[in-house]
């Protein structure tokens, strides 16, 4: 099987890329625009390998995407503008990228007979859940709380996941309208190896490896459900392979941490006391919960989170410790010299 994986260079993108091409059974070609996000280096040691194609180009634009998008089976969707905080300081590129994206996306795949189009989503689309006690004492096995399923409706609450929404609808119209095989899923917070250090997990990582201040936003009680990147790979290859037409799948990992938890748990993990967070001014309409049923995905995929998040999360902020050098280049803007050395003028790839 030949895949078209959109975003291959940010984190989860990478991280699929890498579990695909590990079983040795799939080519990829990987279109990304490398924005600010995208770093090649977490790719590195792909470049001379067979099964592994990158082009430089934008989802929008359709020279790119044809050239990247002949004669492949099936595509699977992750390039996206993600930052909350981003989309609340400007919408545009948000709707540029995750609508109009893939709106040429599904139309050249539709043109070009692509099989398969799995489109990865959020389960921010669904909006805000009932928020119970922050400190989780009255959740238990028989009694959760609400959930999200595949069936909640829509009720997105900031530019970026209106955006996710707007882009979902569009994947599953053209199922709807033109028959392309369209499967949509829909994942939990992500945590896991080169995850972009903006993000709450490596930010807080980074930082306390530094000892600077940990910023919390609000009263750190907003609650997530956490997932290894790893599981949710292993969800979108089920989709991929398994997914009905037309069908929605949710992935979650059964984690749920207020994100002030989620600090103190990294604190433990490198024996740091608390003493360095901060709590500062909250995101404008800053959602309390999210947590979906993933249900569906084990009943109809055969897929259930393998990585339990206290032994995901030691490993996650052991591989932080491992790579500082990595992050150290993210903050610095260094790691964008990596396209130039190895895709630049003379470089191994052209620009699509």
């Amino acid at each position: 099987m030949k895949l078209l994986v959109t975003g291959g260079a940010g984190f989860i993108g990478s991280n699929f890329i890498r579990h695909v091409l590990g079983k040795g059974e799939v080519s990829v070609v990987n279109l990304d625009v490398l924005t600010y996000a995208g770093n090649l280096e977490n790719l590195a040691g792909l470049e001379d390998s067979p099964d592994y194609t990158f082009v430089h180009g934008d989802i929008c634009h359709r020279d790119p995407v044809v050239k990247a998008m002949e004669g492949v089976d099936a595509v699977v969707h992750f390039a996206a503008e993600s930052h909350v905080d981003r989309s609340i300081e400007s919408a545009f590129p948000f709707v540029q990228t995750n609508v109009v994206g893939t709106q040429n996306l599904l139309a050249l795949a539709r043109e070009l007979e692509v099989g398969r189009f799995v489109h990865v989503s959020t389960d921010e689309v669904y909006g805000e859940l009932e928020w119970r006690d922050p400190d989780m004492a009255t959740y238990t096995p028989d009694d959760p709380g609400p959930f999200f399923t595949e069936e909640t409706p829509l009720s997105p609450r900031s530019p970026y996941s209106a955006s996710k929404a707007g882009s979902d609808l569009l994947a599953l119209s053209y199922h709807r309208t033109h028959g392309l095989d369209v499967v949509v899923t829909r994942c939990t917070n992500n945590y896991g190896p080169y995850q972009f250090p903006e993000k709450l997990v490596p930010l807080m990582i980074a930082n306390a490896l530094e000892d600077e201040p940990l910023p919390v936003y609000g009263d750190g009680l907003n609650i997530r459900d956490w997932i290894h990147v790893d599981d949710h790979c292993r969800g979108v290859e089920a989709a991929l392979h398994r997914g009905k037409a037309g069908e929605v799948y949710n992935f979650g990992g059964h984690a749920e941490r207020t994100n002030l938890q989620v600090v103190r748990e990294i604190l433990g993990i490198l024996g740091k006391g608390e003493d360095a967070i901060r709590f500062v001014a909250d995101r404008k309409g800053h959602d309390r919960r999210y947590a979906v049923l993933p249900e569906k995905a084990r009943r109809e995929l055969g897929w259930v989170p393998e990585v339990e998040f206290p032994q995901g999360m030691a490993d996650t902020v052991a591989w932080y410790a491992e790579n500082r050098d990595w992050w150290q280049r993210v903050r610095s803007g260094e790691y964008r010299d990596y396209y130039q050395r190895m895709y630049g003028t003379g470089g191994r790839y052209q620009p699509g």
